[in-house]
């Protein structure tokens, strides 16, 4: 009996310590500085931050390779970007896709809480996304696609002319539906920051609405080819003669830059990178550099390193596509600046440099734009100086090989406006890619080291996992575009 009672006791006991420690279970394990519930705010920030470091690495890593900004130090084994070998998948499909469903999931949120600027800010990055992502592969899914929580796991690739059609048409609903005089109900904007109202007005909002516009431009002006399929020419006049309606970028100020705050989690991806990863192995090309050096480019001091020759600090650059031969020296030649590894504004996404180029080339094909091509062409130099931070010198403008000549031909002052273009491009994911393959410049020295039958690419081929994840509708897309190789041009370039 008694040792029935100790029995009986302890048990008591355990009983009266588990109620006690359940009662308060959930208060000790509820964080009160997490979120309670999955708000577009919650998942706005993090996206932002996500989806702009994926772009400029892939605009370091790819872009500048192939457009012969800079080079590998050493390549013994005849492939790389910079000999015209593009591996399939050699870029964001992995990763804007997963960041597509944080879009996609902002969308719908935000259409069940009535916030429209939500909406809005999810359509344009929706079509900046899939604006990338079509023009680096061509035929992608994407009516169809982030369906997987709904059982659509093998989804089909729309046509590039359907997705244009449809980004143009997004592109115009977010602009709509855009309230200026409203904040984002729950915060979470990193790169405009429009979660207050200040005097009656958004400012950041008026910013997405600008940049929504911007992104338009550049989308018509890509498809300017397909004029026809595609009623490009009204869409841009009406952009143009109504900027009350339509805004676009008209400073520096407005563009869409997400500037690294230096503070946990959101630095700057490159922060700490080793210096071998950094500038050790891979150095700026001749063609990018002797213009700069040759103009007197300020930027060149931001973005690169001065090596010494002959005890003289210069800038020295290599050459790209060159034979498996050749090796550079570590440190011998002109790599990227140590300063940018920490630079808030290295998170590009559209600029207003970008903006005035793109003016520029309207104006002389004829459009009214309210600027001659020489306003705008000199305009955009000195909005990418200020981007970066340098002051342009009193005579840069004027110099032989910067100077704008409007009595030349069409073709040579459309040369100009890109050549200075790809300059501002720096770091601004595949666009100088894109807009090569378009206009047909910069023109590009091809390195002795190029075999003869590798040609200037013109895609991404597909991830190959496809083959065996996703292979009929694989096999319908590849059909539709004509094959599944580098050489394979796009709708718009066709």
């Amino acid at each position: 009996m008694k040792r029935f009672k100790i029995q009986h006791l302890v048990i008591m006991m355990v009983l009266l310590m588990t109620t006690a420690c359940t009662k308060n279970f959930e208060d000790l394990n509820t964080d009160p500085n997490r979120p309670k519930q999955i708000t577009p705010g919650v998942i706005l920030g993090q996206l932002q931050y996500r989806l702009v470091n994926t772009s400029i690495t892939q605009g370091r890593s790819f872009t500048h390779e192939l457009m012969q900004v800079d080079a590998p130090r050493s390549s013994t084994n005849g492939v790389g970007l910079h000999r015209y070998v593009v591996n399939p998948g050699a870029a964001v499909w992995n990763s804007f896709y997963d960041s597509m469903t944080d879009v996609q999931d902002i969308y719908q949120n935000s259409k069940k809480l009535g916030e429209n600027n939500y909406v809005a800010i999810s359509l344009i990055y929706k079509s900046w996304i899939y604006s990338i992502m079509t023009d680096l592969y061509g035929d992608v899914p994407y009516t169809k696609a982030t369906q997987a929580s709904t059982g659509n796991i093998y989804p089909a690739f729309d046509a590039q002319k359907d997705i244009y059609t449809h980004i143009l048409s997004d592109l115009d609903s977010a602009n709509n539906i855009i309230n200026t005089g409203k904040a984002l109900t729950y915060g979470g904007d990193l790169l405009y920051n429009a979660n207050s109202v200040s005097g009656g007005v958004n400012v950041g909002m008026v910013k997405w609405k600008k940049f929504c516009n911007s992104l338009k431009l550049r989308l018509l002006l890509r498809i300017s080819k397909r004029d026809g399929e595609v009623n490009v020419t009204n869409q841009i006049n009406a952009i143009l003669t109504d900027p009350v309606k339509y805004p676009v970028f008209t400073s520096n100020a407005d563009e869409a830059i997400f500037r690294y705050p230096g503070t946990f989690p959101y630095y700057n991806p490159y922060y700490n990178q080793r210096q071998l990863e950094w500038r050790d192995g891979t150095y700026f090309t001749k063609f990018f550099l002797d213009k700069m050096v040759q103009d007197n480019d300020p930027r060149k001091t931001v973005w690169c390193t001065t090596v010494k020759v002959n005890g003289v600090d210069v800038y020295q650059g290599i050459e790209s596509g060159y034979p498996t031969t050749t090796e550079y020296l570590v440190g011998k030649n002109t790599s990227y600046n140590d300063v940018m590894k920490t630079m808030p504004q290295l998170g590009v996404m559209m600029t207003y440099s970008e903006m005035e180029s793109i003016k520029a080339e309207l104006a002389l094909k004829g459009f009214n734009t309210g600027k001659t091509p020489k306003q705008h062409y000199e305009e955009a130099i000195l909005a990418s100086m200020k981007q970066w931070g340098v002051s342009m010198p009193a005579n840069y403008l004027t110099q032989s090989g910067v100077a704008y000549n409007p009595s030349a031909s069409t073709a040579a002052q459309l040369e100009s406006i890109m050549v200075q273009k790809y300059y501002a491009y720096f770091f601004v994911d595949y666009q100088s890619w894109f807009e090569k393959r378009r206009t047909g410049y910069p023109v590009l020295p091809r390195g002795s080291g190029i075999p003869v039958e590798n040609k200037f690419p013109s895609r991404v081929p597909y991830p190959t996992y496809l083959q065996s994840l996703n292979p009929e509708n694989l096999k319908k897309a590849v059909t539709a575009m004509g094959g599944d190789n580098s050489d394979i041009k796009v709708w718009w370039d066709k």
